[in-house]
């Protein structure tokens, strides 16, 4: 009997709590349904109001999001905007050298014929940009593979930084080997460069050092030697990390072929010859014009001074010089043999014994000034 009434008792309980769930969805589930489907169209209203209106309900497509952080078009061409300037703008605030940019432009056009006739090929070398970064910043940039040249100015005592990028290293090994034209360069990643690649970079460094010590040497004479050649940026650190640097990016092109060059000067490098490399051309001497110097000095000799007899000096009492009075006497030790100091201003010209020519008291001129000095120094 328990048997037969188990499956009873069962069908029993589903039947009334379905019973049950009808009762509750038709009082108090179909009211909450019905706000909440309210609530929703009262919210797709006001969305579509808002969108008509030209307010906020409008999404940013790509394009503008770049824009507004900046990263829109090649980050190496022109100046960074929006998000990515304010980053930055705190990082480049390092003067300005003009006369960098005249030395780069002569080493580039000495650049196009040097390495035209060090691969018999047709290449065009150009000037990208000129900028200031922090050293550390810029090693971790460089994009690997890539072979980078500590070189090493004599005169500065001090080093600096070049980087040649996998597409012009494949670009030369091709060249100078003999590749077609008219095929671009093959690029085998995954693989460290092989010692005939390296020799044959250096080769190319050693041409670009050269053509470098021709650009500055009407500025400054330098020599560039080559000192090692890394393929680890960790390796080929010259300068700590937060230092200031300044970039020079070239790009070689050989018809379908090329690839970067990048030059790197520490300030620390460039200090014995900043002075130089502040001018806005060359043989600037920063507002001096010999012309004016010498019409300066001609009408300066012409000019008119006076100058005053000294004939001794006495030292007083503030009390003993507010108590002089008339009639009293000032004795000096002088005496009619002595000399006498003539004054231009505070600096003293020349000296001579005091006399009289007429009916006027005249110097005769014993001592220049440089012999006064002379004087003064034994004396002391």
């Amino acid at each position: 009997m328990a048997d037969d009434d188990e499956p009873v008792d069962e069908e029993a309980m589903l039947a009334e709590w379905e019973a049950m769930a009808e009762e509750g969805d038709d009082d108090e589930g179909g009211e909450d349904q019905d706000a909440m489907a309210a609530e929703w169209e009262a919210m797709a209203d006001d969305d579509e109001e808002e969108d008509e209106d030209g307010v906020p309900g409008r999404v940013l497509d790509q394009d503008e999001i770049d824009s507004l952080l900046g990263f829109d078009g090649d980050g190496d061409v022109g100046e960074t905007t929006g998000i990515q300037a304010l980053i930055n703008s705190a990082l480049v605030s390092y003067e300005r050298l003009p006369m960098l940019d005249i030395v780069f432009d002569r080493m580039v056009r000495m650049m196009s014929t040097s390495l035209r006739n060090f691969t018999s090929d047709n290449i065009e070398v150009s000037l990208d940009n000129i900028t200031s970064v922090r050293f550390g910043d810029y090693l971790n940039s460089i994009p690997l593979p890539a072979m980078l040249a500590v070189f090493r100015a004599e005169e500065w005592d001090n080093y600096g930084l070049m980087t040649i990028d996998s597409s012009l290293i494949y670009s030369i090994v091709d060249v100078l080997l003999g590749g077609r034209r008219g095929t671009a360069a093959m690029r085998i990643e995954g693989r460290p460069y092989t010692t005939i690649e390296q020799t044959l970079v250096e080769r190319m460094i050693s041409v670009i050092l050269k053509d470098m010590c021709g650009a500055f040497e009407p500025l400054s004479p330098v020599n560039f030697t080559f000192d090692r050649l890394e393929t680890n940026p960790r390796f080929a650190t010259i300068a700590r990390p937060p230092n200031a640097a300044v970039l020079i990016k070239l790009r070689v092109d050989m018809e379908d072929r090329g690839g970067r060059v990048e030059v790197l000067f520490p300030y620390a490098t460039l200090e014995p010859v900043r002075e130089l490399l502040l001018q806005r051309f060359m043989g600037e001497k920063f507002g001096r014009d010999s012309i004016w110097e010498t019409h300066l000095a001609t009408e300066l000799w012409s000019a008119d001074v006076e100058l005053d007899v000294v004939m001794d000096e006495v030292t007083m009492s503030l009390n003993d010089v507010m108590n002089l009075e008339v009639g009293q006497t000032v004795m000096f030790n002088k005496t009619p043999k002595d000399e006498v100091v003539i004054k231009c201003g505070d600096v003293p010209m020349i000296s001579g014994a005091i006399g009289r020519a007429g009916q006027n008291v005249a110097v005769q001129v014993r001592r220049t000034a440089e012999r006064l000095q002379v004087n003064q120094l034994q004396d002391e």
